[in-house]
């Protein structure tokens, strides 16, 4: 049997500056990881994320360990022992999907979709910035059926009462990535509720979100940082009414199914997120995302250039994927 094994680093410029409340960036980092056998090859792209300790090179590093355990022909299901949650799985359990579905000649979606799949609408980011930045963003973008909202520093009220009256036909998340305190975490959920925003992300930092537990929600909070994998759920109880999976987190499409069916049985609505990348890795969360509440899968949206062949884009609308570019 033929076995190769390729891992490599890319970087895809961002068109303009990505900002959030822990920074901002100019360009996508991803890794790729692909493997053949017999003639047949499956790819798959993770984004190492800095908050979670993860850096290109020890993403890369992870990967490669896994190579001789691969060409031995470990699984999916294998994989999820051998190795944590995180960007390096998610990397090989998404090039082990689309070998599966070509060695097999089925698509992807047969066993990821419980209906065939369709172009579902993504959320569109308004990075953070000043509330008269945040606004020009917005009336821009005010087309667009949604937006995800950056927030998380001082002045967020502001932000809210710039961007809603920007876009006022928008329905409007936000996402403070941990940026909110106890301080002012009343008043700002009070001035979402004025505002309609529909939903807000991860308002304080994982682990320090207790409060949410005796304080009303009169907007849905989704967990964002605060959620992993599917044994993460049942801390949520009381807490959170939403849960955001990306595939980078739970360590691959494999992992991210078995949480949304967690996630639904306990009771949480549910969005499908993604780290700023290309299509390689949107296009397995966009048969996640096929029943989930909200989905913001808008990272080849936010590049100057994406990979080719890509996902289709019609305004907010995603396409699946076809199997030139994934499963």
């Amino acid at each position: 049997m033929s076995f190769s094994f390729h891992v490599e680093s890319e970087r895809f410029p961002i068109a303009g500056r990505f900002t959030i409340a822990r920074g901002s960036k100019t360009e996508a980092e991803v890794v790729t990881c692909a493997v053949s056998r017999d003639g047949f090859a499956g790819r798959g792209e993770c984004v190492p994320y800095r908050r979670y300790g993860e850096t290109v090179e020890s993403v890369i590093d992870a990967i490669e360990s896994m190579r001789r355990d691969l060409e031995r022909g470990l699984s999916r299901e294998d994989l999820l022992e051998a190795m944590g949650p995180g960007a390096a799985r998610n990397a090989i359990d998404c090039a082990l999907w689309d070998l599966e579905a070509k060695t097999l000649g089925h698509d992807a979606h047969q066993r990821v979709c419980r209906i065939l799949p369709r172009p579902v609408v993504t959320a569109l980011t308004i990075s953070l910035g000043d509330p008269q930045e945040m606004a020009a963003q917005a009336r821009a973008a005010a087309h667009r059926p949604v937006l995800k909202v950056k927030v998380g520093s001082s002045n967020d009220v502001a932000r809210m009462h710039a961007v809603a009256s920007a876009a006022p036909d928008s329905r409007i998340i936000l996402d403070a990535n941990e940026g909110w305190t106890e301080d002012n975490i009343r008043e700002n959920l009070m001035a979402a509720a004025e505002f309609h925003v529909a939903l807000i992300e991860q308002p304080l930092p994982a682990g320090q979100d207790a409060i949410l537990r005796e304080i009303p929600h009169p907007v849905p909070i989704c967990a964002d940082e605060s959620v992993h994998v599917a044994a993460d759920v049942e801390h949520l109880a009381g807490l959170y009414d939403f849960v955001n999976i990306k595939l980078d987190k739970a360590g691959g499409l494999t992992a991210a199914m078995a949480l949304r069916d967690r996630a639904r049985e306990a009771g949480f609505g549910v969005m499908v997120g993604c780290m700023v990348g290309t299509s390689l890795s949107m296009a397995p969360a966009v048969l996640l995302a096929q029943d989930a509440d909200y989905v913001d899968l808008d990272g080849p949206l936010l590049l100057a250039r994406d990979r080719s062949p890509g996902l289709t884009y019609t305004g907010s609308i995603v396409s699946p994927p076809t199997a030139d570019v994934w499963g």
